[in-house]
């Protein structure tokens, strides 16, 4: 039975949501770009499945998660509804949860080829995948740099179980700022356009900086405390 959310917690969710799309569509205005070339990803880490309920009956089909158990646990929580909805994988990828979302619809963060190739050892059908790069000197963030992307692209796209469908970036709070994480994003859509201008999409852009992700080329932005408020519980 799918669980029903407190009315008062599923209307502050439906109206955040609607606050959300029309940022996404002003965004879109202001960039000069069609509404349909931007989706919302509903990032529900920490939140309970009610809360996914909430926004599926509000309308929003694609959500996130960050660990692949609060993945299967809230799919089958949910019942049916979870089964109709479109699952996306924006954690780090690791050979321990590698079986468990290789079922994702994308899996937004593969950040090497070792984590490429235990995906690829289990899926079980062709598996959309996003490239995450860290261009930002961090050295403890998972993706690759420009110079590891460039030496490694070719064989990342040979994975018959895989398809390489885009670019996925999550710059550091450190940068500070619109004008700053504009230019991160720009970064971002730069390089894809340098290496791999044939992959359509880019996710990028999150609560605080959607906006400005629009504006640069984002055609995924992930955004879960501007729909779902504060974290009700600790990830698991």
């Amino acid at each position: 039975m799918t669980p029903a959310p407190a009315p008062d917690a599923a209307r502050a969710i439906a109206e955040r949501l609607s606050t959300v799309r029309g940022a996404i569509a002003e965004a879109c205005l202001v960039a000069g770009r069609p509404l349909s070339s931007v989706r919302l990803v509903a990032v529900t880490k920490g939140h309970p499945a009610s809360a996914i309920a909430a926004a599926a009956a509000a309308g929003q089909r694609a959500f996130g998660e960050n660990y692949a158990k609060e993945l299967r646990d809230k799919r089958r929580e949910l019942g049916a509804l979870g089964d109709t909805l479109e699952w996306h994988f924006i954690g780090r990828v690791q050979g321990s949860n590698a079986r468990e979302i290789a079922g994702a619809a994308l899996v937004h963060g593969v950040g090497s080829r070792e984590q490429a190739a235990a995906l690829a050892a289990r899926a079980k059908h062709p598996l959309d995948v996003l490239l995450q790069v860290s261009l930002w000197g961090e050295q403890s963030k998972n993706g690759f740099s420009e110079a590891e992307l460039r030496a490694e692209l070719d064989a990342l796209r040979r994975f018959e179980e895989l398809r390489v469908r885009g670019l996925m970036a999550m710059p550091p709070p450190s940068l500070g700022g619109a004008e700053a994480s504009r230019a991160a994003f720009r970064a971002v859509r730069l390089l894809r356009d340098r290496l791999c201008p044939d992959l359509p999409e880019l996710s990028m852009g999150m609560s605080d900086d959607f906006r400005e992700a629009i504006a640069e080329g984002a055609t995924l932005v992930r955004v879960g405390s501007a729909i779902f408020g504060e974290r009700m519980r600790k990830a698991g």
